[in-house]
């Protein structure tokens, strides 16, 4: 069921299980990403008032699903948006896993299906599919998945995946199945979307861009009787003021090298037949004189990395506005990310959150009413402040 385009927003944030840092394609400023890291972020989110978190999947970065077990039971609220990538895993296995989380959890679990684009990586994890095959088999691979979390006995029998008498005994909370998330901009992928998912996902693209998309899925699922929510995954730069915002980004990328950038896109083109990340890079055509794409849509982040490479830089209410822009479209949920990711989701929940509505209450800590902390013992004693002044301090 869809919510109206104007409702409150489920504002995830994004766990880098595959590195951190305060500048992109550098050393400089990077840290490793040990779990006790990953748990600090999540931690810290859980707390901020985020909805849930993103974990991503891939063999640049930790297993989604280890990492997912090994946090959850150190947060109390966070639902975890899982990465979930058929052929890798059969459905009766994939069901499992997820039902078994799902009560570890206490219903915490959201699943984000990944089909992948990249072709060496996946040639690499043993996945022999041109583009539209393995959009069929995640098909299939759905087809089943959802029958046995619902409690059918399967059996099926498709192109590329089979089950005789397949059951699950030990359900989910969550009835019939967790939540699925789908990104995807190909034909294919569009129609899975249509079919079978709960969330259809978009990069950042520029608002024009992302409208004709969800119009498009909408049509699609309407034909067929289903209703989908949207979501749009980007990168935030948010600051007190535009200026500060914007030399925030450029300062992310001040040691990118065209040399850098003119690997990276060669490397997007020769491994990836993935038609986002063709829309990805179509923004900005490896020219970094080009990169706000849209008002206040940065495309800087995608000259050196794949997948999401857009962000929305300005200051809060600026930054907001777009996101309304956004929501006006059809979009209900946020997946951002900023580096580095611990610093920067204090720094979104402090600046953004408060002007936004949210579909979570915030946890920010409020100081009591006619206190005033500014910075180690100095209080209000030391540094009288008006009462109006006092209340607006602690509602901030």
């Amino acid at each position: 069921m869809s919510r109206t385009a104007t409702g409150p927003l489920d504002f995830l944030w994004f766990l880098p299980t595959g590195g951190d840092g305060r500048y992109l394609a550098s050393a400089e400023g990077q840290r490793a990403t040990p779990n006790r890291y990953l748990r600090e972020i999540a931690q810290a989110v859980d707390r901020l008032g985020y909805y849930g978190v993103l974990l991503p999947t891939g063999r640049g970065c930790d297993d989604a699903w280890i990492t997912a077990s090994t946090i959850v039971t150190h947060t109390e609220h966070l639902k975890f948006l899982v990465a979930l990538r058929p052929g890798s895993i059969l459905p009766a296995e994939a069901a499992r896993q997820a039902a078994a989380f799902d009560r570890a959890s206490d219903g915490r679990l959201m699943l984000n299906v990944v089909t992948g684009g990249n072709t060496k990586e996946l040639l690499g994890d043993g996945i022999f599919l041109d583009h539209d095959a393995r959009y069929e088999l995640t098909d299939e691979f759905l087809t089943i998945w959802r029958r046995l979390l619902a409690g059918e006995t399967v059996t099926y029998r498709g192109k590329h995946l089979q089950t005789e008498g397949g059951r699950l005994l030990f359900p989910p909370v969550q009835q019939p199945a967790p939540p699925l998330y789908f990104g995807g901009s190909s034909e294919v992928a569009k129609q899975i979307a249509a079919e079978q998912v709960d969330v259809y996902l978009t990069w950042g693209e520029p608002p024009a861009a992302v409208a004709e998309k969800i119009a498009d899925v909408r049509a699609r699922a309407a034909a067929i009787g289903r209703r989908l929510r949207f979501g749009i995954r980007l990168h935030l730069i948010v600051r007190e003021t535009e200026g500060e915002a914007w030399a925030a980004a450029e300062r992310l990328i001040r040691n990118v090298s065209d040399e850098a950038i003119e690997i990276a896109q060669r490397k997007f083109t020769a491994d990836s037949d993935s038609e986002g990340q063709r829309r990805m890079s179509a923004l900005h055509n490896g020219n970094r004189s080009q990169l706000e794409v849209s008002p206040n849509l940065w495309a800087g982040v995608g000259l050196v990395r794949g997948g999401a490479g857009t962000a929305l830089v300005g200051d809060p209410e600026t930054v907001a506005e777009r996101l309304r822009e956004y929501a006006a479209l059809g979009i209900d949920t946020i997946i951002a990310s900023g580096y580095p990711h611990l610093e920067e989701a204090y720094r979104v929940a402090e600046l953004l959150f408060p002007h936004l509505e949210l579909s979570t209450a915030s946890r920010l800590p409020v100081a009591p009413t006619g206190t005033f902390g500014g910075g180690g013992a100095l209080g209000v004693e030391a540094f009288p402040l008006p009462a109006a002044t006092i209340g607006l301090v602690a509602v901030h």
